[in-house]
């Protein structure tokens, strides 16, 4: 059976993932992703009332037009997880190609907001859900088959896509870590990826998330993040000013970390924010995460508002604002603080916690900057990074290599600087590049078998 794969996005990048494997016949499109500094350095862009040509000749979302060039016919679009950087194209691409989406049950209602929300293509393709462990067929051969191992990513229910063929399997492994105490779902499948290297034809290829393939060592768990927040969080108990948190909206595990620590502390948590009260109340809606009864959670800008006002009359050392704007982003709740756009007013002393890290690119790194800058001019205390990464370091990368033997590796997820850590990896361990190792560029085609 011939196997193709087209790399079509995120492979010049971190953003716009975007990859297609042909078996025979057969093509499952894995991941549809937005590239969000391309959006955010545009001022007041609404991607949902764009047309997707525009989008992509603005570098915002992946370019697909390598895909008239395989020959079969989609069978399955498969978005890993619920980051915007996988789904957030799917609104614009997927009406393109009369194949369901496939995903867990988070990401599915994830892609269905999206959708819901999309103001320019009528999006029906239908939306599959599938759970960590089983499996499907793909096409009418009876040959090929797909197949979700649970991964431990930073948003909940992800996995990595399995593609099983009479050639060897294709795993796509974005993104992950190895994490063997998670604070919420189940642990990494190492069980299972080990499985997969040694039965049949064993793995043909191996797609592989790069983004800290630079970093030495190993990811820690979510649960070591937990405890750093802990150890800070306490540290504050007897502070009476205020205490504002802001973390990745989509991490349920870590906003479900600081709203127990919060009540723990004497403080009553408040969720604030459009991504804010989107993905944990979907979370907390499909049962992934049960919060206290009257945690508020509020997007609209006028609700937000009237909350921050209610904090600042009842005293700021009764509460803990969980916020969006970790990155700095123009029209987040703590660019706006910093901004001092909102009734909420910050005072000498008070704390800022950013229980995340500066996405490792330019337009996030400046804003992010800019944005401590502007809390800091008005008297705030930063505590940054009390956080994990939710991708694997370079022993990570080592274990799965060793976990899965691929015949061929093609690395992801990153530009070409960003490959050079998991090419060396990847030479010490036997691989040659243009060989059995491929490094490759947007809207490149490489033939694995004929």
């Amino acid at each position: 059976m011939e196997i193709e794969i087209a790399t079509i996005g995120g492979y010049e990048e971190v953003g716009r993932q975007m990859t297609a494997v042909r078996a025979g016949d057969d093509v499952v499109v894995f991941d549809m992703g937005l590239n969000l500094s391309q959006v955010l350095i545009h001022d007041n862009v609404e991607t949902e009332k764009m047309h997707s040509l525009d989008l992509i000749d603005m570098g915002a979302i992946p370019d697909d037009r390598i895909m008239s060039e395989l020959e079969g016919d989609v069978q399955a679009i498969v978005p890993t997880h619920g980051h915007l950087d996988h789904i957030g194209a799917i609104s614009k691409l997927a009406h393109r190609y009369d194949a369901p989406v496939v995903a867990t049950p988070y990401t599915i209602e994830l892609v269905k907001q999206q959708v819901e929300s999309e103001q320019k293509f009528g999006v029906e393709n239908d939306l599959v859900k599938m759970e960590a462990g089983e499996t499907m067929t793909i096409g009418d051969s009876g040959q090929v088959e797909l197949e979700f191992v649970n991964v431990t990513h930073s948003i909940i229910d992800a996995i990595n896509p399995v593609l099983h063929t009479p050639e060897g399997a294709v795993v796509y492994g974005l993104d992950k870590r190895m994490d063997h105490t998670p604070v919420i779902g189940d642990p990494i499948d190492m069980k299972r990826f080990r499985e997969i290297g040694r039965e049949g034809e064993g793995v043909l290829c191996y797609i592989e998330d790069c983004t800290n393939a630079n970093k030495q060592g190993r990811t820690p768990s979510e649960a070591v993040a937990r405890r750093h927040l802990k150890d800070v969080m306490y540290s504050l108990e007897d502070y009476s000013g205020g205490i504002v948190a802001t973390t990745f909206s989509s991490h349920i595990a870590r906003v479900k970390s600081l709203v127990e620590f919060a009540r723990d502390i004497g403080r009553q948590p408040v969720l604030l924010g459009r991504s804010m009260e989107k993905y944990s109340g979907t979370a907390e809606r499909l049962g992934f995460v049960d919060f206290p009864g009257d945690l508020g959670m509020f997007g609209h800008r006028k609700s937000v508002d009237r909350t921050f006002k209610r904090v600042m009359k009842e005293g700021k050392g009764n509460f803990l604002p969980i916020v969006t704007g970790h990155q700095g982003e123009p029209r987040a709740m703590l660019t706006r603080m910093g901004r001092g756009e909102t009734p909420y007013e910050l005072e000498d002393g008070d704390k800022v916690i950013f229980s995340a890290r500066v996405i490792p690119e330019p337009t996030n790194e400046g804003q992010r900057y800019q944005s401590e800058r502007l809390l800091g001019m008005q008297g705030a205390r930063i505590y940054s990074d009390i956080h994990v990464s939710g991708h694997l370091n370079r022993e990570g990368h080592y274990q799965m290599l060793q976990a899965l033997q691929p015949q061929n590796v093609i690395p992801a997820h990153q530009d070409m600087s960003g490959f050079s850590g998991y090419v060396n990896l990847a030479e010490s361990e036997g691989y040659k590049m243009g060989r059995d190792l491929h490094v490759t560029r947007n809207g490149n085609l490489i033939q694995l078998t004929e």
